[in-house]
Order: C-alpha cells, then structure tokens, then sequence
C-alpha cells in the first residue's frame, strides 16, 4: 500500500530528519519527496510505501500527528487511493 504524507508549518531544523526517522522506525519506505519554502513556511509532500508497516495505517497516522503537535507542525497521511482521488481535476 502507499500513501502521501503532508507536512505544513514553521520552518525549523530538524524537520525531515524527525519525520524519517519516525518512518524508518516503522519500516516505512520514502519512494519520493517534494519539499519547499516559502519565506518561512516549510511544506512537503513525501509518497510512501507502507507493505512492510510494522503499525497499522491508524497507528502510523497517530504517531505522526503527535509528533506534528510537538514539533508545532501540520502532518497528515492519507491513502494514495484517497489523495489522489482529492486532486483529480
């Protein structure tokens, strides 16, 4: 299965390394990453592959919310199905 991870917030170090290492830690594989800023706004969108998640998608999903609300952070992930059904013109 793979899925998009968002991130949206306050530009600061440490922010790709947090979220993959949290990934890594679950056997989360990054297949791509777009990042970018925007004066002080950080964003990025990484696709993921999750067939050998060590956590089910709901796990996943609330571990990355909570480390969004620590780090001050906007992290969302959604099933590919899902977002790409979202940005379908």
């Amino acid at each position: 299965m793979r899925a998009f991870i968002t991130v949206i917030g306050r530009d600061k170090v440490g922010i790709i390394a947090a979220i993959c290492t949290l990934l890594s830690a679950q056997n989360v594989n990054i297949l791509d990453i777009s990042q970018t800023l925007f004066q002080e706004s950080f964003t990025m969108i990484m696709q993921v592959d999750m067939t050998q998640c060590a956590v089910p998608f709901e796990a996943l999903a609330e571990t990355l919310t909570e480390l969004g609300d620590g780090m001050d952070l906007t992290i969302r992930i959604q099933r590919e199905e899902i977002f790409n059904a979202m940005h379908r013109i």
